[in-house]
């Protein structure tokens, strides 16, 4: 089990890690701001919960294995960042077709951003990097099980992520909404979202 001032530690560090600006914020707020408060919401906990198989890579020792294979590291950084740009590429495509409050708010679509955030977390290779650098700092072996220790923290991680990412969404779509109001803004919302996505899967896909 994890301690009060082990709990409390990691909590704060991770508050801190996930409010910090990187891409998934970045994805969060454009994806709210374009379709609105409920996709932005719904993306959000797919990035969110895209951390529990991070957290089962570390438990597993695979996160460990990919970091000491450059080629396995390689494939799966252009992998994540070939599945951004295509996001990107879909939101400019079809800019300007959802408007905040229409057709992005059904329950399909709603499943189909939850499974979009939780793919384009699921396979970014710098967040399995991140989760093996970050989880092993807070692991007291004498008191129990190290496994347990890493899954019980990448619960933890997973959890407040969630709860952030999910105000992130429901206050970038409160903008949206007041600019998709406007119906020549919507469509370069859609396009603003698209060069994010696109932006930073070209990042991931030559930053070395």
């Amino acid at each position: 089990m994890l301690s009060t001032p082990q709990t409390l530690a990691f909590l704060a560090t991770a508050l801190v890690l996930t409010a910090t600006p990187g891409p998934d914020n970045l994805m969060v707020l454009s994806m709210g701001m374009s379709r609105g408060r409920r996709a932005g919401m719904a993306f959000g906990l797919g990035c969110a919960l895209g951390c529990l198989s991070h957290t089962l890579l570390a438990v597993a020792g695979v996160s460990a294995l990919l970091a000491a294979s450059p080629l396995a590291f390689a494939l799966l950084k252009g992998l994540g960042g070939a599945y951004l740009v295509w996001l990107g590429v879909q939101a400019w495509r079809h800019a300007g077709r959802a408007s905040v409050g229409g057709a992005a708010d059904d329950g399909m679509s709603l499943r189909r951003l939850f499974a979009k955030g939780l793919v384009a977390n699921a396979i970014n290779p710098k967040v399995v990097l991140f989760f093996l650098a970050l989880l092993p700092q807070f692991v007291v072996p004498a008191q129990g099980p190290v496994a347990l220790q890493l899954a019980l923290l990448g619960l933890l991680f997973t959890a407040q992520a969630a709860l952030l990412f999910a105000l992130l969404g429901w206050f970038s779509g409160g903008i949206g909404a007041w600019l998709n109001r406007r119906p020549a803004v919507g469509p370069w919302l859609d396009r603003l979202a698209g060069t994010v996505f696109i932006g930073l899967g070209l990042r991931m896909i030559v930053a070395r």
